[in-house]
């Protein structure tokens, strides 16, 4: 089985925006980088979409300018792993990061809405994350109606996990002042 894991040909950032450049990906397939692997990223549902719509907006109103948001953007994780997170709260950049994607030193928290993807945010992803040193990391599960939230980051994982009902509020560790209510996140019921 090891010698199978060697034959693997990673792909680079680099090699991954040349294959773009180079139109071999149809402009409206949705993928991502992640650990030197193309992956097809699901199908975006409204209950997805939504929520997204509601979280960019509580973030802008609660954060302002003080930070800036990226919706469905690259983030370059390291050489090999480029994701594109539903939501990055990130430093603000002079240019909008026209010259680079935002990197791990970058990001004050990233956010992925689970509807059909929770299983793969939580292991893959939450892992990746936390291997390049994203300090924080929410998973909003849409059906389940609560939050996942990753702090400390190693190379082996995340440290503390907490899983939060809809009824718990909430802070960025980067702005201890921006109270959030889960279920501001959630859909009315």
């Amino acid at each position: 089985m090891n010698l199978m894991l060697t034959n693997i040909r990673l792909i680079s950032v680099r090699e991954y925006h040349k294959m773009a450049e180079m139109g071999i990906f149809h402009p409206e397939e949705r993928l991502e980088l992640i650990a030197g692997q193309i992956i097809r990223m699901s199908a975006k549902g409204t209950a997805h979409e939504s929520a997204i719509t509601r979280t960019e907006r509580l973030l802008r109103q609660r954060l302002g300018d003080k930070v800036l948001l990226r919706i469905q953007s690259p983030v370059q994780l390291d050489d090999y792993s480029e994701p594109e997170p539903d939501i990055s709260v990130v430093k603000l950049n002079p240019l909008d990061y026209e010259d680079h994607h935002p990197n791990a030193s970058e990001v004050f928290l990233l956010i992925e809405i689970a509807d059909s993807s929770l299983k793969y945010d939580r292991e893959v992803k939450a892992n990746a994350y936390a291997k390049s040193g994203i300090i924080e990391y929410w998973i909003l599960d849409v059906n389940g109606r609560k939050l996942y939230m990753y702090r400390l980051p190693s190379p082996d994982g995340y440290h503390s996990e907490s899983i939060l009902a809809e009824d718990v509020t909430i802070s960025p560790l980067a702005f201890p002042d921006c109270a959030i209510a889960i279920r501001e996140l959630l859909r009315k019921v």
